[in-house]
């Protein structure tokens, strides 16, 4: 299964890692991934200490619970390749809608984007059956 199609199935939670220069690790609550077309997943972020971390350390790991009985998921490591800020792709991929005036006073907006290294599942180092 392509990765795109699995997040379009699965609802659930996710959890980006990042780190700073120095290795101190951060985590924070995303949604899921947006799939771009040369198979490169990117996330909208604030202005923040995760956004701060990809500017100094370009390794990521993403977490995703997917809903359902027991633990399911998939886990991404990831190589940030690119950002850009407060253009209209981010605006266009933006999934929560705020007016302008609340959306201003939380801050710039990237969009990072990532190159995926690594697929594994949630639990385990099989292979997940989901592929870029």
């Amino acid at each position: 299964m392509k990765i795109a199609d699995y997040f379009e199935k699965n609802k659930g939670r996710g959890i980006l890692s990042t780190a700073d220069a120095a290795g101190n690790v951060n985590a924070a609550v995303y949604a899921k991934p947006h799939m771009m077309e040369d198979g490169q997943v990117a996330f909208i972020m604030r202005d923040r200490l995760t956004h701060s971390n990809t500017l100094e350390n370009p390794s990521a790991a993403y977490l995703f619970m997917a809903e359902g009985i027991g633990f399911t998921g998939l886990r991404l490591y990831l190589e940030k390749t690119a950002e850009e800020q407060d253009t209209a792709k981010i605006e266009e991929l933006h999934r929560r809608k705020r007016s302008y005036e609340e959306d201003e006073e939380l801050g710039p907006k990237f969009l990072v984007y990532f190159r995926i290294k690594k697929i594994l599942p949630l639990i385990g180092d099989a292979d997940p059956g989901v592929t870029v």
